[in-house]
């Protein structure tokens, strides 16, 4: 008598199906998911493994994209630096009068949603000492904010709204006040001052010719 066949063995659940992205579409996924964490838990967190956790996908795909962990981190920094720079001071204002420009981005700057921000400055500036590729993109955004800022204020004294003969040392001054508050980033304290909640704007209208509370949103 001919048996029928069993079942046969007992297999495995169906794997769902991996969408195959665009490589352009897959990179950018990979900065993306890079930069959020290079911001909420530090660039030393950025590894290939945790990555590619993050994205349910093996380290060998984020290897194929960035086969080494300099490069990521640097592209990832800079990915979020970009990005920063673009939501202080967005190109869809550029048509606004340079005072309100001003003003807009000193409230940005001075808002809590940039504390991420003020402390992936201080993580990268920090590991730029020993990585120099790292040093090199700390650098080139560095120059890039500079020179859109110094272009922002030179912009307002063409108008006749800012009153400065050196532009550049005018972005100079308020960066260096931004970036010394933004060292205290990591800070728990609880001290405040009003000294230091309008130092940022203190310093552009002393520096831009603009008479006291010009800039106050």
């Amino acid at each position: 008598m001919t048996s029928s066949p069993g079942p046969g063995p007992a297999s495995a659940a169906p794997r769902t199906p991996r969408t195959r992205k665009a490589p352009a579409e897959r990179r950018a996924e990979i900065l993306d998911t890079a930069a959020g964490l290079a911001l909420t838990e530090g660039l030393e967190r950025v590894t290939m493994q945790l990555v590619a956790d993050r994205l349910g996908v093996r380290p060998g795909l984020i290897s194929h994209y960035f086969p080494a962990i300099e490069t990521l981190l640097c592209e990832a920094f800079t990915h979020a630096a970009t990005r920063e720079r673009t939501a202080l001071l967005p190109p869809a204002e550029a048509d606004l009068p340079p005072l309100r420009r001003m003003a807009l981005f000193l409230d940005r700057v001075s808002s809590p949603a940039f504390t991420d921000l003020d402390r992936l400055w201080l993580n990268a500036r920090h590991l730029s000492r020993y990585r120099p590729a790292l040093r090199e993109a700390v650098a080139a955004q560095e120059s890039r904010t500079r020179t859109e800022l110094t272009r922002l204020i030179q912009d307002g004294v063409t108008a006749g709204e800012f009153t400065t003969d050196d532009p550049e040392a005018a972005c100079l001054l308020l960066l260096v006040v931004i970036d010394g508050l933004g060292s205290y980033a990591n800070d728990t304290t609880d001290y405040t001052h009003p000294t230091l909640a309008t130092l940022p704007r203190t310093t552009a209208e002393h520096h831009l010719g603009l008479p006291r509370g010009t800039l106050t949103p």
